[in-house]
């Protein structure tokens, strides 16, 4: 099945929900019902999920262009994370549900889950522990600490295990998931982050000419196109392959190369856009604040650096070689 009316009506919604206001709302702890019931009613959450279950029967990389237009828009759910755990888990429950990098168990027996992406919008926190994976709802949760720069990313502790928490089968490796969605939405806000950039050096003008005729500025234009490329393209290959699930080499090499890009075409956004890029009131930093967020969630490019290393090292085979092989297949 073709993913093509999934993502044009998924772009029909984003457009007409997703807007600066609305996001700005959201980060302000404002309602999202609305566009909960819209995104859940749509059927979205359930693209991934074998037809034979009543879902959409997709794969990872017929969805990649979904997940991307929603980073483009800034969704504020974790639709990504929900469509993963529901093609996974047969037994997920309804809401939207957030993955946890970091799950911990303390000595009292309170669960903390650390750095966890769209909590603040999100029914369930899916808490990966060694052996075991469990779904908490976020109700119950005693507290909820967001961390820099608005709801982006917070952490929850529960006091002990809830009532209503509901087990994961399966020993998957969680992180890794969790990385390549960050990639993809890495990937998709950086595209439009790109195009507004591009967009204001071609409308600003100074000395009488616009900022895009400036060679110093064309430089720097280019570099950025060039990285946001190259985001695009691991975050493209980290949806590859068999499976609801993907390789750890293909989630790592996409995490790793998104995350490298963050840094730099973030700074030449701001750059380009002067002194108005860093006002609240402009719309740059609603994408930038996430793109930083996101480089960190579920490791950044160096820890996944180290673990491309030791990946590549244990394979045996010529690196060129186990990169085709496994990644780019």
């Amino acid at each position: 099945m073709s993913a093509d009316p999934f993502l044009h009506a998924m772009e029909r919604l984003l457009a007409h929900y997703c807007t600066p206001s609305f996001v700005r709302s959201v980060e302000g702890g404002g309602a999202v019902a609305v566009l909960r019931d819209e995104v859940a009613g749509s059927g979205f959450a359930d693209l991934l999920v074998p037809e034979s279950r009543g879902g959409g029967g997709l794969s990872r990389a017929d969805v990649g262009p979904v997940l991307f237009a929603c980073a483009r828009h800034l969704l504020p759910l974790p639709l990504d994370a929900t469509m993963m755990v529901r093609a996974v888990n047969a037994s997920t429950p309804e809401g939207f549900v957030a993955i946890a990098p970091h799950a911990t168990i303390l000595e009292d027996g309170a669960i903390e889950c650390r750095g966890v992406p769209d909590a603040a919008t999100a029914d369930w926190v899916l808490a990966a522990f060694e052996q075991e994976a469990v779904l908490l709802p976020v109700v119950a949760a005693e507290s909820r600490s967001p961390l820099a720069g608005g709801p982006i990313v917070a952490d929850l502790r529960w006091r002990s295990l809830p009532r209503a928490a509901v087990g994961v089968p399966g020993n998957h490796d969680w992180f890794a998931a969790g990385a390549m969605l960050m990639a993809a939405r890495i990937a998709g806000a950086m595209d439009h982050v790109l195009a507004v950039t591009l967009a204001h050096a071609a409308d600003r003008r100074q000395f009488g000419k616009p900022l895009a005729q400036f060679q110093a500025i064309q430089q720097q234009l280019a570099v950025m196109a060039e990285e946001v490329a190259a985001a695009r393209m691991a975050a493209s290959l980290g949806f590859g392959g068999e499976g609801m699930l993907p390789d750890a080499l293909q989630a790592a090499v996409a995490k790793a190369r998104t995350s490298e890009a963050v840094p730099s075409v973030a700074s030449i956004a701001h750059a380009v856009h002067g002194a108005i890029g860093i006002a609240a009131e402009f719309d740059l930093q609603l994408f930038t604040r996430r793109l930083h967020a996101w480089r960190l969630a579920f490791g950044s490019e160096g820890h996944w650096h180290g673990r491309i290393g030791r990946m590549l090292l244990a394979d045996g085979a010529p690196v060129l070689d186990a990169v085709v092989r496994r990644v780019v297949r």
